[in-house]
């Protein structure tokens, strides 16, 4: 066997280990995660629950604020405030939250930020300038492109009572509305189940953290000792990183789903995806361009491989590219159930993941080129981020 063809064969045995075992370790795993949307999380008015504060920041989002606003001024919890926060807008969000403020009255609170203090990215000083005014025992951060559902409060604040939390989080419910989007969200949300490991957040052994922008829900003496949004102050990515300190600080986090309980349309097209996440995919790999392009390297072999090599590797070295494309296809059987889309996207999978590494190194070239980051009209040094991560 010539060195070609040894190499051939074990790219092929190495794709094929590793998409088995990541696909193995999701199917195991996923099903240990709680579905809150289960009977036995049903809460009667009898049960007492505690106060929460819900937390939402919004800069130029006219669109979707008052829809996520209102879900939230409508909910079925019994005791809760909502502040929201107007940070900097230049469109008709301020208008917009004020208005509902003479609507609902005191059970939302308006926070009005002018300007933005240096060292600070604008969303977590907003987040962090709402909890020092909260009341509440627990604070929920939520987005405001985000619609609550009715019961989803008061099912989370139950389940994280119920096992002792510090920090829990309800995944959303992604909509997608459009081809990109259900070729690049289900592509993504694979990504993050693979490297997050959801099922092993409850394990106070594993390294596995995780934070979502939809709804981080935090016990306030938990968000005090982490720091407080204070301690990350330059955080790109802060809904993970605020599940990553509760996991260092040996707190308790847990994971839950629950179908349509919180929905958001994350983005519009895959165009969309790939400008939502050219802000933030440079800070996942540590800011490190040697990192991104060995990342983007892996990215290719990971996803391109299988098809690749099933389809011209000589002889037996196929069938390890073989192995691991029928755990790509199996992967996306199980996501078809759940996310409720067509299995024939798998077909679609190398392209997403043409497109996922087209969006990383535009995220790294394009933060290199411009010295820093820009966000919603606010610019954040590269070497500021850095020292902040």
């Amino acid at each position: 066997m010539s060195l070609g063809q040894t190499l051939n064969w074990l790219s092929g045995v190495g794709l094929a280990a590793t998409w088995v075992y990541h696909t193995v370790a999701a199917r195991r795993g996923v099903p240990q995660i709680a579905d809150l949307a289960q009977p036995e999380y049903a809460v009667g008015e009898a049960t007492k629950l505690p106060r929460v504060s819900i937390i939402v920041p919004a800069r130029n989002e006219s669109a979707m604020i008052e829809a996520a606003v209102r879900s939230l001024l409508t909910i079925d919890y019994p005791d809760y405030e909502v502040i929201a926060v107007d940070d900097r807008s230049e469109d008709a969000t301020g208008e917009i939250l004020d208005r509902l403020k003479a609507a609902y009255g005191a059970r939302l609170v308006v926070v009005h930020v002018r300007e933005l203090p240096p060292g600070w990215l604008g969303k977590t000083h907003a987040m962090w300038s709402a909890a020092r005014a909260a009341t509440g025992e627990w604070i929920l951060f939520s987005d405001a492109d985000v619609v609550h559902a009715p019961g989803a409060l008061r099912r989370a604040v139950y389940y994280a009572e119920r096992e002792r939390a510090d920090h829990m989080v309800l995944l959303p419910t992604m909509l997608m509305e459009s081809m990109g989007e259900r070729m690049m969200i289900p592509f993504f949300q694979a990504m993050f189940i693979f490297a997050f490991r959801p099922w092993k957040v409850r394990d106070p052994k594993a390294r596995d953290s995780i934070g979502v922008g939809a709804f981080n829900l935090i016990r306030r003496e938990a968000y005090e000792k982490i720091g407080t949004y204070e301690s990350m102050r330059l955080s790109v990515v802060d809904d993970m990183r605020l599940g990553e300190k509760v996991k260092q600080a040996g707190m308790a986090s847990r994971v839950a789903f629950g179908e349509d309980m919180v929905t958001v349309r994350w983005a519009v097209g895959a165009r969309g995806v790939v400008q939502n996440l050219t802000k933030n995919f440079f800070a996942q790999v540590r800011y490190s361009p040697a990192f991104a392009i060995a990342a983007a390297c892996g990215l290719l072999w990971l996803h391109l491989g299988p098809w690749l090599g099933t389809a011209f590797a000589p002889g037996w070295s196929r069938v390890g590219y073989a192995i691991a494309l029928g755990s790509v296809m199996a992967v996306y059987s199980g996501m078809g159930l759940r996310l409720k889309i067509s299995r024939a996207y798998v077909l679609l999978h190398p392209v997403a993941g043409v497109v996922m590494v087209f969006t990383l190194l535009r995220s790294t070239a394009v933060t290199l080129a411009r010295g820093g980051v820009e966000w919603r009209g606010t610019f954040y040094p590269l070497e500021e981020l850095k020292r902040n991560r």
